[in-house]
Formats: structure tokens, C-alpha cells, sequence
């Protein structure tokens, strides 16, 4: 007998064990004491698990949905469609009996997912993280949420049921909303259960859920759910927390399953980095990001778990030999695109457009044979979909609106961000770890690095407001920084080398207040890193520099430099800290261009002017 088998049976001696306890002078006796713990185990997974939901309300009780508490100070996760009706500060209730203040803080449109902040306490109830990669069809789980807000009384509603399905893609609700790798559940998904959590049988956070197949049958539950998976969350959650308004990835590729079963690619565009790392019309996807790829519709849904701006292994068969790469992925929309189809879901309601018959066959034969669903809209009190209507002319998101006194301190409104607060918030925490490994805004003078370049070059460069002067062996290089600096991407084969280094010189000397643009990306994967590292984003001059961190120590583990869009950057890798002066310096540098290593700089000498000249 197999474990799911005798679980299930356990499952059904459970719900006639009061018949049979009857029959038998009422006593459990003769219940087996296995059926017993089963119970209670599944009781207690529950109890346990119903503390970290939450109920969310809009201020003016006109609205609301679900949502699940993920760490201690409130962080807590919902979907994008319940909280942009309800606006950017909301009140979210606890079985506690509590009401608390809540704030937005960063939101995925295309994945309808948002984070939001519950304020008041700092150890709040929290779910316990789950591996939605290890949910199998089969596997209990049941959904907590605030159906059709009934949670008036603050005590959510807790329906039980079986993983129906898992990987399912379900294709974009009018002109956001699209569900990749979700899981389907049986257990009653109703309106107002959007954003609530999914809960495996341990009780262990597997999904939030978000749509109902609901098109032509009412808006009731039909036994199909589905939840956008908590793994896919967790590649995003970094993001999310940086307060700003995140898109997902594309490949810059298409593919299909062709007679033989293989997928392929179909169409490519060359700007693309899948193209620059040699992948080409007609060749065979093999893997995706560490997973097998079986189908087109298998590559989609892995495809749409990754944000934009990650680096995703790929294997490939071209030509009858594997291929590997890395491959930066671009995004799904531009940024004025991703706004304006917002600020469609933001307009009024218009009256529901049907799917075309033509428009419904040619998306089965994408997907996986599924129905288009309209997403779980019963948050509000009058249901919608999003149909198609015009774009505006300038496309803006939604203003900021009653915010009330406790939310303001930890809310700041910026155009192209959810929460202005949070990205300045991160900022300015990397920046601070940053100054424990050394104050380099009193060594804002020239810097002369002396060492080895490779094996058999000397190396001596000099980093000044004027220029960057670069000797080895017998050549020489030289970047004069009052002229283009994307002119000037020496030496040969680096990238961009010495104007890598003037940005890096500048951010560490001027900090992220004096360089220009700069804001918190979120966490993404670095090659040659273990854990994700904290990304800053700075702009000067065009160029666009990625700060790369380690989250724990604080140290600048890499950067790369971005001439235009659309190119390689110029790639380091920063080494073997050294302390001189009170300040911790690499004294090792890998330069990396495309899929070449440059070389690998080993300084003896590093000499910081703290008198400056700097006009820059």
C-alpha cells in the first residue's frame, strides 16, 4: 500500500469515525489510534497555520481580500488585483481579533503578487516557508482566506482538499495577470480568497492563492483553484521588497514543440543576450534554469518564475553539440508599457468583453489545453474583468490617496514605485554596511593601484577627477572623463575596463546621495556566488552600473558597467580584502566581457590621496 493510499484511507476512517463510534456506546476506543493522530495532527497543522492569515480591508470597508504573513515585522503577501482597488495603505485583520494599519510595499503586476507591510508589532505570527518544487498532484492541502469578506468577526475561513494539479499555466486576464508554473488545488477557492495562502498538509506555506475557473458558471467555486507558487515568489521576493513596480523576464526567444517532441526555437531577436551567448533559430532547449524542458508550454511556465535582469543557466543542443550558458534575461514590458496597462486595470469597470473563439483556439494550442480564467475579482463589490480599452495618452499610476497619519511615515510616492520608502529604506541600509568596510569619502583623491595583470604584465593605474591612466607592461591606456565616457571602453577586450573603475572610484568616494541615480534593484543571482547578492542600480552619464553586494557581510563582491543598452557589460569581480588606512580594499580583481575572462588584476600596492581635485 503506498503512502497516498493509506493516507487517504486514514482521511475517510477520520470523517466516519463518529458513525462508527456510535455504533460502538460511543466511545473512540476501537478508532485506531493511527486514524487518531492523523486528526490531530491535521488539526494542529491548521491552527497553527491560520495565525500568520490575514484579511485584508480597504479603509473604506468597500473592498478587500487574503493575504499570509511571511516574516515577524509584518511582511506579508497578497495579490496585485486586491490591492489595487483598495489603494496604497489598507487595514488587514488578524485572528488575533487585532485590526492593523498596513502599507504597500512592492507589487509584480504581470504575476499578481504584492507585499505589503502590517505596522504595529514586530513579532507578528509568520507562515512557515514551503518547496513548492516538491508538491505533488495528490498531496493535501487546504486554503485560508476572506471569502466573499466574510471575515468580519476576524476569523478567516479554512477549506481542506488535494492538489489537483501542478506547473499549470493559465494565460493573461485582459492585459496583466498571468499565472506560470501555478499549482491547481480542489479545495474552495471563492471570491475574496485571493492573495490567502495555500498550506500543505504540515501546514507549510506552498502558494497564494489567486484565480478560480469562474468564466460561465457563476462566481462560485467549481472545485478548480490556483495558486501562484511560493518558489516563484521567493526568485521574487527581493524585488518586491525594494518598493518598486517589478516586471518578469522574457528570453527574447520563442519556441515550439515541433513533430518529433523537441522544442525549439522558432524566432530570436539579436539584441538579445540569448543571442549574443550563441543560441540560434532551430536550436533544441534542453534545460531552463536547472530544469528539463519537455514542451513549449513546460518552457513558458519556467520562463515566467524569474524577474527580470536574472542570469539563468540554459542548455541548448545546436548542431548535434550541448551547448551551456548563462543568459541575462530582458524584460516582459518596457517601463511606460508595464505602466500604461496598469492604468488600464486602475480604470473604471466597462462592460465584459468576451475571448474570441479564434483568439481561445490559438491560446490552447500555446498553453496546456486550459480554459482562459478570469482572475478571482470578487475582492470588490461589484464584479469585473479587464477588457481591452484605450490607452492613455500618459500613462500614471494611481495617485496617492487618503493615507492615513500612522501609515505616512513609511510611505513616499515616486513614479515607476510601488513605495518610494522602502527602495530609499534599502539604499541607504547597503550604503551603511558598505562604510563599516571602510569610509572612502576622505579618500576622494587620485588612487594608484599597483600589481599584475596575468602572470607576466605589470599593472599601475591611476584613478583621478580628470582620468583613468592605465600601464601595463609596455602599453598604456588613458580615458579622459570630461569626454564620453561610452566612447571610451578601453582596453580592447575588457568592456570598458578603466571606466568600470572611474564609476567604481566615484560611488565609493561620493556615495549613492552625490553619484547621481542610484536605487536598490532587489536581490538577483552573481555567478560565482552561492546566495543572491543586494543590487544597487547607479546612473551617470548614460551609463548604467550594477553594484552588486553580499547580503550578509556587507562588501562589494562585483559590478557591472552597462555602456547602452542591449550590450555586454564590462564585469568585475572583487577579491581578497585587504585593511590599510582603517579601509578594506580588493587587492584582486577578475575582468570578464561576454563569456571571456579579460584577466585577473593582483595588486601589491594600493595608495588612496585624501586631498581631492574632484570637478566631476
Amino acid at each position: 500500500m503506498t503512502q497516498k493510499v493509506a493516507t487517504a484511507m486514514l482521511a475517510v476512517a477520520v470523517v466516519s469515525a463518529p458513525l462508527y463510534a456510535s455504533e460502538n456506546e460511543g466511545s473512540f476506543s476501537n478508532v485506531p489510534q493511527q486514524v487518531l493522530q492523523a486528526e490531530a495532527d491535521r488539526v494542529q497543522a491548521i491552527a497553527t497555520a491560520l495565525r500568520s492569515s490575514v484579511s485584508v480591508f480597504s479603509n473604506d470597508g468597500g473592498g478587500g481580500g487574503s493575504g499570509v504573513v511571511i516574516s515577524p515585522d509584518g511582511y506579508a503577501l497578497t495579490n496585485y488585483h486586491v490591492v489595487q482597488p483598495v489603494g496604497e495603505a489598507m487595514k488587514c485583520s488578524m485572528p488575533d481579533g487585532i485590526l492593523y494599519d498596513a502599507v504597500i510595499v512592492g507589487i509584480d503586476p504581470t504575476g499578481d503578487v504584492a507585499l505589503i507591510k502590517l505596522l504595529g508589532r514586530d513579532d507578528f505570527p509568520s507562515a512557515v516557508m514551503g518547496d513548492s518544487d516538491q508538491v505533488r498532484v495528490g498531496d493535501w492541502c487546504f486554503a485560508v482566506g476572506n471569502p466573499f469578506l466574510l471575515a468580519t468577526d476576524f476569523q478567516p475561513t479554512v477549506t481542506y482538499g488535494l492538489v489537483s494539479g501542478i506547473h499549470r499555466y493559465q494565460y493573461p486576464a485582459g492585459t496583466l495577470l498571468e499565472y506560470a508554473d501555478c499549482l491547481q488545488t480542489d479545495a474552495a477557492i471563492n471570491p475574496g480568497n485571493s492573495g490567502g495562502p495555500l498550506f500543505d498538509g504540515k501546514g507549510h506555506l506552498i502558494g497564494v492563492n489567486g484565480r478560480g475557473s469562474f468564466e460561465k458558471r457563476g462566481r462560485v467555486n467549481v472545485g478548480v483553484g490556483y495558486a501562484i507558487s511560493i518558489n516563484q515568489i521567493k526568485n521574487f521576493m527581493g524585488f518586491l521588497r525594494s518598493g518598486r513596480i517589478v516586471d518578469h523576464a522574457t528570453l527574447g526567444a520563442s519556441v515550439s514543440t515541433d513533430e518529433d517532441g523537441r522544442v525549439v526555437v522558432t524566432n530570436i531577436l539579436k539584441s538579445s543576450d540569448a543571442y549574443r551567448r550563441g543560441l540560434r533559430y532551430g536550436d533544441e532547449i534542453l534545460f531552463f534554469g536547472n530544469r528539463v524542458i519537455q514542451s513549449a508550454n513546460e518552457f513558458k511556465n519556467t520562463l515566467g518564475i524569474y524577474p527580470k535582469g536574472w542570469r539563468v543557466p540554459i542548455e541548448f543542443n545546436q548542431d548535434g553539440k550541448r551547448q551551456t550558458r548563462l543568459v541575462r534575461l530582458a524584460g516582459v514590458h518596457r517601463e511606460e508599457e508595464l505602466l500604461g496597462k496598469m492604468q488600464r486595470m486602475s480604470d473604471p469597470p466597462h462592460q465584459d468583453k468576451p475571448v474570441p473563439d479564434q483568439e481561445r483556439k490559438h491560446r490552447k494550442q500555446d498553453g496546456d489545453g486550459q480554459d482562459d480564467q478570469t482572475p478571482d475579482e470578487g475582492e470588490k463589490s461589484s464584479e469585473k474583468d479587464q477588457p481591452d480599452v484605450p490607452k492613455p495618452s500618459k500613462p500614471t499610476l494611481p495617485q496617492k490617496k487618503n493615507i492615513p497619519e500612522s501609515v505616512a511615515p513609511v510611505y513616499e510616492a515616486r513614479r515607476g514605485f510601488a513605495n518610494y520608502y522602502f527602495n530609499r529604506f534599502h539604499r541607504d541600509r547597503i550604503w551603511k554596511a558598505l562604510l563599516n568596510h571602510g569610509d572612502f569619502q576622505n579618500c576622494d583623491g587620485a588612487w594608484t593601484l599597483t600589481g599584475q595583470l596575468g602572470e607576466e604584465d605589470s599593472l599601475e593605474l591611476v584613478i583621478s577627477s580628470e582620468h583613468v591612466d592605465c600601464r601595463f607592461g609596455d602599453e598604456q591606456e588613458l580615458i579622459d572623463l570630461k569626454q564620453d565616457l561610452d566612447a571610451q571602453l578601453v582596453p580592447h577586450g575588457s568592456g570598458g575596463l578603466l571606466v568600470a573603475l572611474h564609476l567604481w572610484h566615484r560611488f565609493l568616494t561620493m556615495g549613492p546621495e552625490r553619484f547621481g541615480e542610484v536605487y536598490y534593484l532587489g536581490t538577483a543571482p552573481m555567478s560565482g556566488q552561492n546566495e543572491l547578492v543586494d543590487v544597487l542600480v547607479a546612473i551617470h552619464d548614460t551609463i548604467e552600473v550594477h553594484f552588486q553586494c553580499d547580503v550578509k557581510t556587507g562588501y562589494l563582491v562585483g559590478m557591472e558597467m552597462y555602456p547602452e543598452r542591449d550590450v555586454d557589460p564590462c564585469e568585475i569581480r572583487f577579491d581578497r580584502y585587504e585593511t590599510r588606512d582603517g579601509n578594506e580594499t580588493p587587492y584582486r580583481m577578475e575582468v570578464r566581457y561576454g563569456d571571456k575572462s579579460y584577466g585577473i588584476i593582483e595588486f601589491e600596492d594600493v595608495q588612496m590621496d585624501a586631498s581631492s581635485d574632484d570637478s566631476a
